[in-house]
């Protein structure tokens, strides 16, 4: 799925491929064109120019001059997101559900979403954060105004806890009653700390029928990488297939220890989360992922739990039917295996990858939650200098990397833990346990090559936190050297350069894991020790795509675009009420006719479009630095 003309993968913009003003006719002799041809006029000539700009900064998402985003003003750049999230922590404000509007060179405003607008109190924060507040920057002469304000997105919102006040209704236990009325007050409110609340009730839903999350959740739409989007996910739970999964976590703390950092960097216990196969009936958001550990608060996962989904419908039309850069000789059991092999390394990635891993850090008394006099940094052998102060999350110490970083983590775990043979033989997988390794490890190297379609050579930066992260795997397997992994420049059958990827199986396990081993420490001691500096350090030269070493990716990077496969279309199911007051599903053909039909009866009749075209034209002289009218 794609919101506007930015693709939900690779936050790359992409443009109509036929004439600008072909478009215009069809817009206009369209149904809606003929009904209303003021209206629709007066909205193609106010868009019109953005749907097919192709300047610098309208191409991909980022920050000014470079980039765009409306979780900013467009006079946003980076030091501004800087200064912002200083003031928010000096506020123990959360950034997951707010807006950067830049007024002048001296004054902010910070908006939270919610549908309550106005003063009053958001619960957990401070009684007066609400108003304005003057502040200095660490090193700044001059103070500059911050006014914080919630209303953000306030009537679609008030819809969101208009449809939770109902669901209350049908709710199964107590426990799904305060989760309904958890979400009611955060997004009433604008509260983040109400909804991690709401999050610590959710995780002690046991093993429910339909599973649901909603969440301002991930970042990786924020250039600055605090900014979460809106997401929501609805589904049922596969109990037959959650059940081998319920085994992996039965053996979760032993099988933690075989990571390659001290005890002293894992979690002090591990909570069993409730880890499940769920089949999505739909997900609402820019992009569907294959699995999500959740929720996503570091203190809460450390100190509460969290659950564990895989998508399994998700992860199933993940498969392959086609597959670029791989040796002939490795095609029939790359198609044979990958669907056993993702199934098998999102559960690892999202189990012991995302919940593994403790963060040392400090409470409001002073009180550390490790050993400080014995503790030692695993690569100096010194005492441990750096913690999370109060107020400090993953977050906000590693804001523009963190989520890549994350991901990398949580990629190289799978790869680690993957030829465990307790793992594999949970799995089915005591015969054929090898060719399951080696299709994982061959995957994730070949991803780390179609990686390279999405950064971008004009402004050296990666679109995508997965592929950033993949690409630094690759970095890191082919520095390991010993003929363990090459990448050859051939002709293709149709005449045209062409690469394919070999890997030495008989080194995964001598060669590949030790060096995946030592990265990965030192990704959790950096991680640990919230060493935002030597970690960025680390990850950016992983990260750096040049000419200059012996693989010329940037060369290689025109190879990977030349052969680029379109991404999947998803066709979300719907339900409705039907002739006798029951739910019924409803599905839809597997087409873009289907999907556009799909969205079609999730939102004729309600007023959504309207809603939006509002706030688009309140707001649209902050986002867009082009309007027809200034032209």
């Amino acid at each position: 799925m794609n919101f506007g003309n930015y693709a939900s993968y690779g936050n790359i913009k992409f443009i109509p491929n036929f004439p600008k003003e072909k478009f215009e006719r069809l817009v206009l002799a369209s149904e809606a064109g003929k009904s209303d041809i003021e209206g629709i006029a007066g909205l193609w000539n106010s868009i019109s120019y953005r749907i097919y700009s192709l300047e610098e900064r309208h191409r991909e998402f980022g920050l000014g001059p470079k980039g765009t985003s409306t979780y900013y003003s467009f006079n946003c750049d980076m030091d501004d997101a800087k200064l912002a999230q200083e003031f928010m922590l000096s506020k123990n404000l959360s950034a997951f559900n707010t807006r950067l509007i830049k007024k002048s060179l001296q004054e902010y405003e910070i908006r939270l979403a919610s549908s309550e607008t106005g003063d009053g109190i958001i619960p957990g924060c401070d009684e007066r954060l609400l108003g304005s507040h003057e502040f200095t920057a660490e090193g700044a002469d001059t103070p500059v105004t911050f006014h914080v304000t919630r209303g953000d997105y306030s009537k679609l919102l008030a819809k969101v806890v208009t449809c939770f006040e109902k669901a209350k209704e049908f709710a199964t236990n107590e426990t799904e009653s305060l989760m309904m009325d958890g979400y009611i007050a955060s997004f009433t409110m604008g509260s983040v700390p109400s909804h991690k609340d709401m999050s610590r009730i959710w995780i002690k839903n046991k093993s429910p029928a339909v599973e649901t999350f909603i969440a301002f959740l991930e970042c990786y739409k924020d250039p600055f990488g605090v900014r979460g989007e809106f997401e929501a996910f609805v589904g049922f739970v596969n109990k037959e297939m959650s059940a081998k999964y319920e085994v992996l976590v039965n053996n979760t703390e032993r099988l933690l220890k075989n990571l390659p950092w001290p005890a002293e960097y894992e979690m002090d216990q591990f909570l069993k989360p409730d880890t499940m196969l769920v089949d999505l009936l739909a997900y609402g958001a820019s992009w569907v992922p294959g699995g999500a550990n959740i929720p996503n608060y570091g203190d809460i996962r450390q100190d509460d739990g969290f659950k564990n989904t895989m998508f399994f419908n998700k992860i199933k039309i993940e498969s392959p039917n086609k597959v670029t850069f791989i040796d002939d000789r490795d095609k029939d059991l790359f198609f044979k295996m990958s669907l056993h092999t993702l199934e098998l390394h999102v559960g690892l990635h999202e189990l012991y990858g995302h919940g593994s891993g403790k963060l040392f850090s400090e409470d409001f008394d002073g009180n550390l939650n490790f050993d400080i006099n014995t503790v030692r940094h695993t690569e100096t052998g010194e005492e441990i200098r750096s913690w999370y102060k109060p107020g400090e999350t993953w977050d906000t110490k590693f804001p523009t990397i963190g989520a890549s970083y994350e991901e990398c983590r949580a990629e190289c775990v799978a790869l680690y833990m993957i030829d465990n043979e307790d793992i594999l033989r949970i799995f089915g997988h005591e015969h054929d346990g090898d060719d399951v390794v080696y299709v994982d490890w061959l995957t994730l190297a070949r991803l780390g090559l179609v990686s390279l379609e999405f950064y971008t050579p004009e402004t050296t930066t990666w679109r995508q936190a997965h592929m950033n992260a993949r690409f630094v795997i690759l970095r890191v397997l082919l520095e390991a050297g010993q003929g363990l992994l090459e990448i050859s420049e051939i002709t293709g059958s149709d005449g045209k350069p062409d690469l394919v990827i070999r890997m030495d199986r008989q080194k995964i396990l001598t060669v590949a894991k030790p060096a995946i081993g030592n990265f990965l420490r030192k990704l959790q001691v950096y991680r640990s020790t919230g060493d935002f500096e030597e970690g960025k350090k680390l990850y950016d030269h992983y990260s750096e795509v040049t000419d200059d070493g012996d693989i010329k990716f940037l060369s290689l990077r025109e190879i990977v675009v030349a052969h680029r496969t379109p991404r999947k279309i998803l066709v979300q199911h719907n339900t409705v009420i039907d002739e006798v007051d029951n739910v019924a599903l409803k599905s839809y053909e597997a087409s873009p006719e289907g999907m556009v039909q799909s969205f079609m009866d999730r939102f004729l009749g309600s007023n959504v479009d309207e809603i939006i075209e509002e706030l688009w034209l309140q707001d649209r002289h902050h986002f867009d630095d082009t309007m027809e009218s200034e032209r």
